[in-house]
């Protein structure tokens, strides 16, 4: 079995390896690389039983209402909140995303950035490359004996939650809709959202975004955020309200750190940008090698998978 006619929207031919796409040709008799704003989508939309999408991208129900072929949806990434997976449920259309294969990548990053942070190693850095040796006016804190929370304890969050304790000895607290006893038993404590945001000297943030997470890092609970915290969000800003957020930077008594900044408008970028204790990266956790060779591998491996009538990752 193989699909008639697989889309790929915003796809260029760099996005995959030169294997990846011969194993793509196979499953399919047309492959189409769109741009996402291109004219053409809804004519090539209508023909298409497969369309390919990259992390950000929205697939909603008018997109799916002019898809009648469409049989399957496939996420270059593991976020998947932008595509209305119920509506596609309805209309008998598997949504698959790619799981675990940044997890360590990501985790890892959380602890760089804070480093990099509370160490000052970018400002030691530059002043080493123009020839200043000295470490007078240089600060710092550790993260041993801090307390630590992590809000959403998935694979990325339990991740983070086990350096913190075990390799920071940190104390770790975490808030999760499901308890997580095993972690429990590992010495990381439950605690409510509320309690975790007021006492806690740094805050990852590890949620994924759907449309009941929507704003969870609202007004309130961006007000009760201890003041000196650090905050880590390596997920998607839609956890969080925006003017909300400003209002609390303005203060300037917390600080927080993102990597999604390229999902931003240019009016939310220009916004947060102006803030010295929000610190924008573009988003590189899942950019190592290791990761990159297992998503790619796991993406074309779903396809496979979905047409041999045994799909994997699927979401809905």
């Amino acid at each position: 079995m193989k699909f008639k006619k697989i889309l790929l929207l915003g796809f260029t031919e760099d996005n995959l390896r030169e294997k990846d796409w011969k194993r793509l040709e196979i499953l399919c008799d047309e492959k189409i690389l769109l741009p996402k704003e291109d004219s053409h989508l809804k004519q090539h939309l209508r023909n298409s039983d497969c369309l390919l999408v990259k992390l950000g991208a929205i697939v909603d129900k008018e997109m799916i209402d002019v898809s009648p072929d469409l049989k399957y949806i496939g996420m270059l990434g593991t976020g998947y909140g932008r595509i209305d997976t119920k509506y596609a449920t309805r209309k008998n259309i598997t949504v698959c995303n790619i799981a675990r294969y940044s997890t360590e990548g990501v985790a890892e990053l959380a602890f760089g950035l804070i480093l990099e942070h509370i160490r000052e190693i970018e400002r030691a850095k530059s002043q080493a490359s123009l020839g200043k040796y000295s470490e007078v006016g240089f600060h710092g804190f550790e993260i041993k004996n801090k307390m630590f929370g992590v809000i959403g304890l998935g694979r990325i969050g339990k991740r983070i939650a086990e350096i913190a304790a075990h390799g920071f000895d940190a104390h770790v607290s975490y808030w999760s809709r499901k308890r997580k006893k095993d972690s429990e038993r590992k010495g990381i404590n439950y605690n409510s959202v509320d309690d975790l945001l007021k006492n806690s000297d740094f805050i990852s943030i590890n949620l994924a975004y759907t449309a009941e997470t929507k704003n969870f890092l609202d007004g309130r609970k961006i007000q009760s955020i201890k003041k000196g915290a650090i905050v880590c969000n390596l997920a998607p800003m839609e956890l969080v309200d925006i003017d909300a957020l400003e209002n609390r930077l303005q203060k300037g008594n917390i600080t927080f750190i993102l990597d999604h900044s390229d999902e931003f408008t240019a009016e939310q970028a220009k916004k947060l940008s102006q803030y010295k204790n929000c610190i924008m990266y573009p988003p590189i956790g899942y950019i190592t090698k290791e990761a990159t060779e297992a998503k790619l591998e796991m993406f074309i491996d779903n396809i496979e998978n979905f047409l041999a009538g045994k799909p994997t990752n699927k979401v809905n």
